[in-house]
C-alpha cells in the first residue's frame, strides 16, 4: 500500500483510512517501532484499562465476595509444617 506524506503544521505525517483504523483497532495511540530498514506501526493497547473502576464498582455492589471459603473447616494445617 502506498501512502502520501502530507504537511501537518511544521511536521509531516500520513493518513490512515477508516477501514485500516477499524481493522487493526487503532484508537487514540499507536506504537512506532523502528526496525532495520523499516518502520512498524502497532496499535497501542492497554489491556487492564478500566479495571480499577470496574473493581471499585464490584466492591460497592458486593460482587467481590468469595464464592467459597478460602479455608475449609476440616482443613489440617499441621501437615504443612
Amino acid at each position: 500500500m502506498e501512502l502520501s506524506v502530507i504537511n501537518i503544521g511544521n511536521s509531516k505525517g500520513i493518513r490512515l483510512s477508516k477501514t485500516i483504523l477499524e481493522k487493526y483497532n487503532i484508537q487514540d495511540k499507536i506504537e512506532l517501532i523502528l526496525e532495520k530498514d523499516f518502520i512498524v506501526l502497532k496499535p497501542k493497547t492497554e489491556p487492564r484499562k478500566g479495571w480499577e473502576k470496574a473493581f471499585k464498582k464490584m466492591h460497592e455492589n458486593n460482587d467481590d465476595l468469595l464464592l467459597i471459603d478460602d479455608v475449609f473447616e476440616d482443613e489440617n494445617f499441621e501437615e504443612w509444617n
